[in-house]
């Protein structure tokens, strides 16, 4: 008795699968439909995108005198530094939001923006609390002015051998 409920569970799934595929193509006959063409083709021009961005954990977050210092995860055994200038929270054409959010697993990350292959503006996701402890503080005898001086971009340069 056992047995036939076993065969006839199996012939139930194999028959509701079987009548699934008959009415659902699968993605692999959707995809042949578009007929080779470019994305451009198939959707237009006007509705392509050439903006992408990365997102990368932030390790700690500096407050400095001219902008923020920014220690992010590079791959799984480096990190990398980012300069971010106030100037670039602000006015029209700003290049930086800051998003002070409550505590979450999520964040803190940046998320760095390109158009077209270029740096186009970054956005940081950061605790809201400041005694969070990805918030760091630059001691009063360090100068970092040099190297807030002429940043146009954020430089993630992934080492691929360590992802």
């Amino acid at each position: 008795m056992k047995g036939k409920f076993i065969f006839l569970g199996l012939f139930a799934g194999i028959l509701a699968f079987s009548c699934f595929m008959i009415f659902n193509p699968p993605a692999v006959v959707a995809q042949q439909a578009g007929g080779g063409r470019s994305m451009e083709e198939r959707w237009g021009a006007g509705n392509i995108s050439e903006l992408y961005y990365v997102n990368v954990p932030i390790e700690k977050v500096y407050p400095y005198r001219l902008g923020y210092v920014v220690l992010f995860r590079q791959g799984a055994n480096a990190l990398g530094q980012a300069y971010i200038p106030y100037e670039w929270f602000r006015g029209a054409d700003r290049k930086a939001q800051l998003f002070q959010l409550p505590d979450g697993k999520n964040w803190p990350s940046m998320s760095v923006f390109y158009k077209e292959g270029e740096f186009y503006g970054v956005r940081l996701y950061v605790a809201k609390r400041q005694s969070h402890l990805t918030w760091g503080i630059v001691p009063s005898n360090v100068n970092l002015d040099a190297r807030f001086e002429g940043v146009e971009s954020i430089d993630l340069s992934f080492n691929a051998d360590e992802q």
